[in-house]
């Protein structure tokens, strides 16, 4: 490993096995109602709120990750906590997900989000891969992609936001379906996740991505064109997201999406820093919009730059390596709080960090950011498939 990257290799180690995952496994998981909780104050105590769909399914990735990167604590029976409260809760009758229920699993929210739904097919990929290859996940999976596919789908390509129609559609949906669906890719689910993969990245390449300065929007109307007002804006983080996922869909599918990726991330680089900080947003030219700054999107530049050094020139590749070390530099500072292992989410336009719960949510945002540095060899190279797709140990 590179010496500037060596010393927080061992830090990533530390804090997320030493002190993130005992903490949110012992204090964020509802072990009398089952699931996990959405925020901790900074004592560790769980905050009184209803329990989303999206965290008992980002939580029960991030364990099982835990468990395939070499934690020794109880990964198997947190990923499973979290899948079978998942499933058990959450279903409803037209075999979609709600969004968020009581603490003891009363239903709160009872829409369907399509980001939500996204999650649940990412962490059942990574329950089925670490949990021995259940049958029974892969059949969750591939029914609900078909109830997707016949409650959602898009009359050109991609997915709905809701049944009736909700405008305007959105990239980010659509960016963690795409996570999901390769997921399943690498794990062995067959040619319907492998489909609807090469269709999404066919939306991105022709529809979502603005052929003028490469980089994705957020917000489109029914025919995937960008909306008027909201539909200027970028996200800096999602720019590395989607340089990141294409790259991965490229080397899955068997295409070279480089060129979209570079342009992905550079505009993200151009654009989206202020003071080694990935900002919220900035506009369809790149000025700034909203100078704040996100956890996620500190460690989706972090993940980004590590990947995709090795296929870079050298001048590229030490520039590259320069950012993922700011990147974790700036992580730190997220992540300096009283409490080890919890972490505030947010940063105001001057950089100072906003004193909140942390959101359970963060946690899968944590992982992926710092995969790639802990697994990161002398000779840093580019993984040749999706983290948790690798064979379990």
């Amino acid at each position: 490993m590179r010496p500037d990257l060596a010393g927080d290799r061992a830090w990533a180690r530390d804090w997320l096995f030493g002190a993130a995952l005992p903490l949110w496994w012992n204090k964020g998981a509802d072990h009398e109602h089952g699931g996990w909780f959405d925020k901790l104050d900074g004592k560790g105590d769980p905050i009184a709120l209803p329990k989303r769909l999206r965290v008992q399914a980002r939580q029960a990735f991030v364990y099982a990750e835990a468990g395939r990167l070499g934690w020794d604590g109880p990964w198997k029976e947190a990923a499973t906590h979290g899948i079978d409260f998942m499933l058990a809760a959450f279903r409803r009758q037209d075999g979609l997900f709600r969004a968020s229920v009581t603490h003891d699993g009363v239903p709160v929210v009872e829409a369907a989000d399509l980001y939500d739904q996204a999650f649940v097919l990412f962490a059942l990929a990574s329950g089925y891969v670490m949990l021995g290859r259940p049958p029974a996940l892969l059949a969750e999976a591939k029914t609900l992609l078909d109830r997707l596919v016949a409650l959602l789908a898009h009359p050109e390509r991609g997915f709905e936001e809701a049944d009736p129609r909700r405008l305007p559609l959105r990239s980010n949906p659509h960016m963690h379906m795409l996570e999901a669906l390769l997921a399943w890719v690498e794990a062995g689910g067959g040619a319907a996740f492998e489909e609807r993969a090469r269709q999404i990245v066919a939306l991105a390449l022709e529809k979502l991505i603005d052929p003028q300065t490469g980089a994705v929007g957020e917000y489109y109307d029914g025919a995937w064109n960008f909306t008027e007002g909201d539909g200027r804006l970028r996200e800096p983080g999602h720019q590395y997201e989607w340089a990141y996922l294409l790259d991965l869909a490229g080397r899955l599918l068997g295409d070279d999406h480089a060129r979209f990726s570079e342009r992905l991330h550079r505009f993200g680089t151009r654009h989206g820093l202020i003071d080694g900080r990935a900002i919220f947003s900035v506009d369809a030219e790149g000025a700034v919009v909203d100078r704040s700054s996100r956890l996620w999107a500190q460690t989706e530049r972090l993940r980004t730059m590590l990947v995709l050094a090795p296929s870079m020139t050298a001048a590229d590749r030490d520039a590259a390596l320069s950012a993922a070390a700011e990147s974790v530099a700036t992580l730190k500072r997220f992540l300096d709080v009283p409490l080890r292992g919890l972490w505030f989410d947010r940063m105001d336009e001057d950089g100072t960090c906003l004193d909140e719960p942390s959101p359970a949510s963060s946690l899968y945002h944590i992982v992926t950011g710092l995969v790639p540095l802990i697994e990161a060899a002398d000779q840093v190279s580019p993984p040749s498939v999706m983290p948790l797709a690798r064979s379990a140990p």
